[in-house]
């Protein structure tokens, strides 16, 4: 449900978007019910998978390089970026919350769309973005250890 408050030739109009089904949708204007048509069904919107690429292999021979430390606020796991700049609009995880591979972590609305973010992996969830931040592409979102 979304809600919005738009003024149309000096009147103001408080309007709430309940639902959309293909091509109607199910609005409230100042609390009257309205089912409004459009031209073309309205697109669902899209799931982003957020995967991060493991480190190169050392070649042949070479001594395998020691893992550096992560700060212990950090955890040791997967970093979930940002895929687009963009603002958080629900961070449906917290702190030491124990998620799942394709689990949805965040929603980030991006170009006015909603962007589902998941979790690359299993793990506990680090948050490092809250609702209502907004985003440069490649932020870090949240830790999964």
């Amino acid at each position: 449900m979304k809600e919005y408050k738009i003024k149309i030739n000096g009147n103001n109009y408080n309007v709430t978007i309940d639902e959309v089904e293909d091509n109607v949708a199910k609005v409230e204007v100042n609390g009257t019910p309205y089912n409004v048509e459009f031209e073309k069904p309205i697109s669902k919107p899209k799931t982003i998978s957020v995967v991060n690429k493991p480190a190169a292999a050392p070649a042949a021979g070479a001594a395998p390089a020691s893992r550096p430390a992560a700060p212990a606020a950090a955890g040791n796991g997967a970093t979930v970026n940002s895929p687009l700049p963009g603002v958080v609009l629900e961070v449906k995880v917290k702190d030491g919350d124990k998620v799942t591979k394709g689990q949805v972590i965040m929603v980030l609305e991006a170009m006015k769309m909603e962007n589902a973010i998941e979790a690359p992996c299993d793990g506990t969830v680090t948050v490092k973005a809250q609702k209502g931040d907004s985003v440069l592409e490649g932020a870090p979102l949240a830790i999964i250890a």
